[in-house]
């Protein structure tokens, strides 16, 4: 056999080996990998069905159901009807997780219906903002300056502002009666994943929360006609500095790049909110609200690889478009429980599983917020106050959210049954929290 052709048969079999070597070996370099995936470290609460207390990926399959959406990297996500409550699929989603900012939906619905938009303004002490962690989103508020309640909830939801959140905090009663009682509205809404120790989703040792809980939280949220506005604005003025008579403005965006898309993120056809967060802790997190067909899903997508940019967003954006495909076709795994308190329709009251409520009248932010608006008239001043308008020049309301900002609410199943309160608002006699909650990383 000729010297070259002695070369080439042996080339050609070294390349023939190497492959046969090689495939399995990547084969098991994968499974490595898919091995040292973080798994729950702690046994899954079964709140809202068995099937969603169970380790990894949770979907029930029926006949012409797509399949899930390739290359999912959260550690935790859900997917819910919004309205229906039935949860179509999850992963891990009752794995305890730093929420970062999408705890300010917790926020947000617990304080809203104390402190509801108005004109009344305040004016920001230097000691409202020494607890803003270092590195914490703001919006601008500062300090011998003067806001109104409208204004600052306007820097909650769409810059993500820690120092709007302490401000709002310290009109509220505190940081510690504000914890305490965001806390006991999670209890209430049966969000029992959620442990709070900052009001605004700061890093701090011990705060955690769950996909299926701040999935929970945003349903609540969206039964508040201020709370669905806000969710759904994807712009607006917030005041700067004074010159002369003036005030000067300056526009804020919100931080959901589902809403406002940039950097590769498209906006998404039919979103509504509701909010975005990170932390170097927590990673990204996201719950949104969107709607196609008359149909309203809720998605929530937690700490996602960072390999790729924004993954959080397009993984919730995969997700809702499966979602969306999948409905009617999937056997539900499992469903997002009513709050203890909500009227059945038959004079009982559910805290339990498959609880069919008779729906009520949408729940505004107003109601028992007299007391709250006397303490911070109190500490406010006297300067002219920015004038309102929630819906107008100030705000831009996000156009394909607008039919979830107007349509009918609340939610069948949520209505609540009377009480006595501001919902999450703490009742006389009961005790606050002892101390300031500890900060630690941005958010």
């Amino acid at each position: 056999m000729p010297a070259l052709k002695k070369i080439a048969l042996t080339v050609a079999s070294a390349v023939v080996m190497s492959t046969l070597v090689l495939a399995p070996a990547s084969a098991a370099e994968k499974d490595k990998e898919k091995d040292k995936q973080p798994v729950p470290n702690h046994i899954m609460s079964s709140v809202g069905g068995e099937q969603l207390s169970m380790n990894g990926t949770q979907v029930n399959l029926g006949p012409g159901a797509p399949v899930l959406p390739k290359d999912l990297t959260a550690r935790s996500w859900i997917v819910a009807d919004a309205e229906s409550g039935q949860v179509l699929a999850a992963h891990n989603s009752h794995w305890r997780l730093p929420p970062a900012s999408t705890l300010k939906m917790l926020f947000a619905d617990t304080v809203l219906p104390a402190l509801q938009p108005t004109s009344l303004t305040y004016k920001v002490k230097d000691s409202d903002l020494t607890g803003v962690g270092e590195g914490s989103s703001l919006v601008g508020v500062k300090e011998d300056h003067t806001y109104t309640v409208h204004d600052l909830w306007l820097g909650v939801f769409l810059r993500s502002g820690n120092d709007a959140v302490h401000v709002l905090s310290e009109m509220y009663g505190g940081v510690p009666k504000t914890v305490a009682a965001m806390q006991r509205h999670a209890e209430e809404l049966q969000a029992l994943d959620t442990t709070v120790v900052s009001p605004d989703g700061y890093d701090a040792p011990g705060q955690v929360s769950s996909a299926y809980d701040l999935t929970l939280i945003a349903r609540s949220g969206m039964q508040k006609k201020d709370f669905r506005e806000y969710a759904a604005t994807a712009s607006a003025d917030f005041p700067g500095e004074q010159k002369g008579k003036k005030r000067e403005t300056f526009e804020i965006q919100n931080t959901n790049r589902l809403i406002t898309g940039d950097n590769g993120v498209d906006p998404y056809k039919g979103i509504a909110g509701v909010k975005n967060g990170y932390t170097t802790h927590a990673g990204n997190t996201f719950t949104g609200v969107a709607e196609r067909d008359g149909r309203v899903l809720l998605v929530t997508v937690m700490n996602p690889s960072a390999d790729e940019s924004h993954a959080v967003y397009k993984e919730a954006a995969h997700l809702l478009d499966w979602g969306f495909a999948a409905s009617g076709k999937v056997r539900p795994v499992g469903e997002l429980v009513p709050p203890k308190s909500v009227d059945t329709g038959a004079g009982g009251v559910s805290g339990g599983k498959g609880a069919q409520p008779a729906a009520g009248a949408d729940q505004g932010s107003g109601g028992q917020a007299k007391a709250a608006h006397a303490a911070a008239a109190g500490q406010g001043s006297g300067g002219v106050g920015i004038a309102l308008a929630v819906v107008g020049g100030v705000l831009v309301l996000l156009a394909a959210g607008v039919f979830l900002v107007n349509r009918r609410w609340p939610v069948p199943g949520l209505a609540r049954r009377p009480q006595e309160g501001a919902a999450g608002e703490p009742k006389d006699g009961e005790p606050e929290a002892e101390s300031e909650p500890e900060k630690s990383s941005k958010d």
